[in-house]
């Protein structure tokens, strides 16, 4: 059976567990990492030298790292021309989406960490959430454009441009105090919450975090 290393709310596991869901593969999810530990234990290692998170592995003992990685040999082995376009363009420009959005979107994830769970309440900076949503506007606004013309952010259908982004987008919706809005932004989430796959694999597993985030906006 497939086996997905790395707990349920890390960042980059979400994304992969949500690309697992989406693809109903039989699997055995196993919690590494964080509180967990784990990820300097020598087999570990032999298996993701990075000692990161995730880290898929197959029956056969095929082992892969990095998530983007991941996402696409999944959906190339079992959804190719869905998930994963056949067309060469539409393909690239999925790795467009996937690429921008670990590049220019995810830096705001990594600052809300900060600020809501790793640093206590004496050592937070009460600018680091608005001075982060004012640095992440550029990117909502290319994202709000290419939203108004296209219902994923690959086209019509959900591909593996996707999940990068749209597993970041259940934090900045509900992370996010006094969010400005973007109604494509935000009609693109509601697409996506009602999928079942994102319920069970990046919002439930976001729940815990949401109410701890939401508890610190009063």
């Amino acid at each position: 059976m497939t086996k997905i290393w790395g707990r349920n709310d890390g960042s980059n596991v979400i994304k992969v567990m949500w690309c697992v869901g989406e693809l109903a593969i039989a699997h055995d999810r196993i919690d590494w990492g964080g509180g967990f530990g784990g990820n300097d234990d020598p087999e570990y290692r032999a298996k993701n030298p990075n000692g990161r998170l995730p880290t898929l592995e197959e029956a056969d003992g095929f082992t892969l790292w990095e998530s983007g990685a991941i996402i696409r040999y999944l959906c190339a082995k079992h959804a190719a021309g869905t998930l994963y376009p056949e067309d060469p363009r539409a393909r690239a420009a999925a790795d467009k989406w996937m690429d921008w959005s670990s590049l220019n979107f995810a830096g705001f994830n990594a600052a809300y960490l900060d600020y809501y769970f790793r640093l206590s309440e004496a050592e937070r900076d009460p600018e680091a959430i608005p001075r982060t949503v004012a640095a992440l506007r550029p990117q909502l606004e290319i994202l709000e454009a290419h939203l108004g013309e296209n219902d994923y952010l690959g086209g019509s259908d959900l591909t593996i441009a996707d999940f990068p982004a749209g597993s970041l987008i259940d934090r900045w919706i509900r992370w996010t105090p006094n969010r400005p809005g973007y109604a494509n932004v935000e009609a693109y989430y509601d697409r996506l919450a009602a999928r079942p796959a994102y319920q069970a694999h990046v919002i439930q597993p976001n729940d815990a975090r949401t109410a701890q985030a939401q508890a610190s906006w009063s």
